[in-house]
């Protein structure tokens, strides 16, 4: 018989010894149960800041939203400076594709450069989209919009610009302050400047 043999503990050890480990597990138990309950508590937040306002710059924030609302996530988008133009019922209508200084577009820089050539890649662009029957700005919000997606129209940016509270499309929330977009981004899991 090997030496490594443990001697059998006494009852009165033994019976302790597992009473301790039992009072221990409810305690873990109860710890885990808590911290389930803290987590399942809330769900995920997304902040996006969305500074972009040509076409190819507006569908990142929306796409993400949308899909993370999708996941069930609490999404907020705030726009700012050229990114409120998504927002602008009138204005994102006409969402430009710069063909300068933007290396994937199939032009170079001196072409891209010459008067027109900004609506000759808008006009690609609009038709890869229809083309692969991706979503229109517009369907992109309403349906964002319908899954509980807060976008958030910059004051000081409409300010600047000159526009209406009325320019933008039903159920965006206007008047927001960096400071309400700071708070959102504190209190998301996921915070993207896009």
């Amino acid at each position: 018989m090997s030496s490594d043999t443990p001697t059998p503990p006494t009852d009165a050890t033994s019976d302790a010894d597992v009473a301790a480990l039992e009072s221990r597990i409810e305690e873990l138990e109860s710890e885990l149960a808590d911290l389930r309950t803290e987590d399942d508590g809330g769900q995920p937040k997304m902040s996006i800041i969305a500074t972009k306002g040509t076409l190819d710059m507006a569908y990142p924030p929306l796409i993400l939203a949308s899909t993370a609302a999708a996941f069930g996530w609490e999404v907020t988008v705030f726009h700012t400076f050229w990114g409120l133009d998504v927002l602008h019922e009138e204005r994102s209508k006409n969402l430009k594709l710069s063909s300068v200084g933007n290396p994937n577009v199939p032009v170079p820089n001196a072409i891209g450069a010459l008067p027109g050539m900004d609506s000759v890649t808008t006009k690609m662009m609009e038709r890869r989209i229809e083309d692969n029957d991706t979503a229109s700005i517009e369907e992109l919000l309403e349906t964002s919009l319908e899954m509980g997606v807060e976008f958030q129209a910059c004051q000081v940016t409409i300010d600047l610009m000159g526009y209406d509270e009325d320019d933008f499309y039903d159920g965006v929330t206007t008047g927001v302050g960096a400071a309400t977009a700071i708070r959102a981004m504190a209190d998301a899991d996921v915070q993207l400047l896009v």
